[in-house]
């Protein structure tokens, strides 16, 4: 017997599976479509009470409308953020939001560090050199993380797991947070500052904060020039919180001397899709692409079997818990903010 119906969109085979092995404790009856959930796509969910979104998937008013016309009273998403969500018509309409708040906070701050190392000893050089008979090592030049000072902007779970990830290499650390976490300065020396401060002395400047309308476009022109000249800029956490063309100004001035990022503010049109036969008309993402300084990763940092068992499970049970009418400890709702996702 299935409790109840889910429509998944987005799913790849990798969702599947999890998905799969976690409903064996759960039997609700999981649908799959491959496409992400837009205005255009929303027909399919017709007549399913319960909607699972990823992160780049559409839940505008008017999908949301869409879908209580059509059923829907419950979105599920299978991620942290919500940035994608309508939560006012969402509220208006009756359909109740849910979300896994955490799942391998590990598996985010490791790939930031990995983004770190590959920038600053120039592995994406040496990897393709070697693989070339060239064994030479000039442009190969990086620095010594440690003794250097590190800006952890949020300091939520993620935030947290990176910063004491970099402590581990000597690093000094500065934090900034609207909503300081009392942990964060237990790091060693560790300290809050005001975000000024942070970009004016940090030599490595990492973003793991969720994407809200205070902070859209926090790292922009401004904030740019406020940077130590050379900084690394890393950002696993939204795309939304760069100014795409203000980084691109930024790399061109020297003022940014390495990006990393694995995520990017147009790229629902681009991540977690093979476009290697087209043409990408995204000119913005393609000149960030031809910087030597510059390593892009597609939204892959939560990507470890232990995050998506966790992602899945979280999932179902919210899901349950639903059905059940239990408390929804991971609901969503209008005006929420959170420290970090």
């Amino acid at each position: 017997m299935f409790y109840m119906k889910v429509a998944i969109f987005s799913a790849k085979a990798y969702d599947r599976q999890s998905l799969e092995a976690a409903n064996s404790n759960h039997k609700h009856e999981l649908i799959f479509f491959e496409t992400q959930l837009n205005a255009r796509t929303a027909l399919l969910a017709k007549d399913i009470p319960v909607v699972c979104p990823f992160v780049n998937d559409e839940a505008s008013a008017e999908v949301l409308n869409m879908l209580a016309s059509n059923g829907t009273h419950l979105l599920a998403l299978r991620c942290a953020g919500f940035n994608n969500v309508a939560l006012q018509a969402a509220a208006e309409l009756g359909i109740t939001v849910v979300r896994v708040p955490a799942y391998s906070p590990y598996a985010v701050a490791e790939h930031t560090v990995a983004l770190v190392l590959m920038l600053n000893r120039k592995l994406y050089r040496a990897y393709n050199r070697v693989r070339d008979d060239n064994f030479a090592l000039e442009g190969l030049l990086g620095f010594d993380l440690h003794g250097c000072t590190v800006g952890v902007i949020g300091t939520g779970k993620i935030g947290m797991v990176f910063a004491q990830i970099m402590h581990g290499f000597g690093c000094n650390l500065l934090g900034y947070d609207p909503y300081p976490n009392p942990q964060f300065e237990t790091i060693g020396a560790a300290r809050y500052v005001e975000l000024p401060a942070l970009l004016a002395n940090a030599d490595v400047i990492s973003l793991h904060s969720p994407l809200t309308p205070e902070n859209h476009y926090l790292i922009n022109a401004e904030t740019i020039a406020q940077m130590k000249p050379g900084v690394m800029l890393i950002n696993t956490s939204r795309g939304g919180l760069l100014d795409t063309k203000a980084v691109i100004a930024g790399l061109k001035a020297s003022q940014i001397g390495y990006l990393g990022i694995d995520v990017y503010e147009q790229e629902a049109a681009l991540f977690a899709e093979d476009l290697s036969n087209t043409i990408i008309q995204d000119d913005d993402f393609q000149l960030l692409k031809s910087f030597p300084n510059v390593v892009i990763t597609a939204h892959q940092a939560f990507f470890t079997q232990n995050a998506l068992q966790a992602i899945a499970e979280t999932t179902l049970t919210n899901i349950t818990d639903f059905e059940q009418g239990r408390v929804l400890t991971n609901q969503v709702k209008a005006l929420e903010r959170v420290g970090i996702h």
